[in-house]
């Protein structure tokens, strides 16, 4: 039996104290891509590298019934105000260890050592399920083809993560 695809609703949002619409290849990147396999953009938004600007945005979604899912780019390094991480854990319901796991083993196939960078991560929150990806359009890229697609695609078996939002399973 063959499942028939459920479309989701998903939010991109790109953290970044340089970038701007014109110029956000990640956050488009992200937008195109979910958008070509049959999922719904939300809503995209661009703001600057700060935990509490980024955590209005990300709580606000996580509160708003119609979005399944956030991809959030940029903001997962060391180095100066990087801050996706820490705006983002508190939070989270659950956080989904393997995600970054996977995410810098796929990653050292490309760039090696400098995964270890990378403070990749993913999580629910209010059944919503959310991935902080580095702002690279390569690792979005990477990222989306080799780990999100799958899990947000209810077809994929044995298990994906649509089959554990409630929204879209309720009898």
């Amino acid at each position: 039996m063959n499942a028939e695809f459920k479309s989701l609703n998903i939010a991109v949002l790109t953290i970044s104290d340089s970038r701007t619409e014109a110029d956000d290849t990640s956050g488009k990147l992200l937008a195109e891509r979910l958008q070509d396999t049959g999922h719904r953009l939300a809503r995209k938004h661009l703001v600057r590298d700060d935990r509490y600007a980024i955590r209005a945005v990300v709580s606000d979604w996580i509160a708003t019934p119609d979005i399944d899912a956030i991809l959030a780019t940029g903001g997962t390094g060391i180095t100066g105000r990087d801050g996706t991480p820490e705006a983002v854990k508190p939070l989270l319901d659950k956080e989904i260890e393997g995600f970054g796991e996977m995410f810098r083993m796929l990653s050292y196939q490309e760039i090696a050592t400098s995964t270890l960078q990378s403070r990749a991560i993913a999580g629910v929150a209010n059944s919503t399920f959310i991935f902080c990806l580095p702002g690279s359009s390569g690792a979005c890229r990477l990222a989306w083809d080799q780990l999100i697609v799958a899990q947000l695609d209810n077809r994929t078996q044995p298990c994906n993560l649509v089959m554990l939002m409630p929204r879209l399973n309720e009898v």
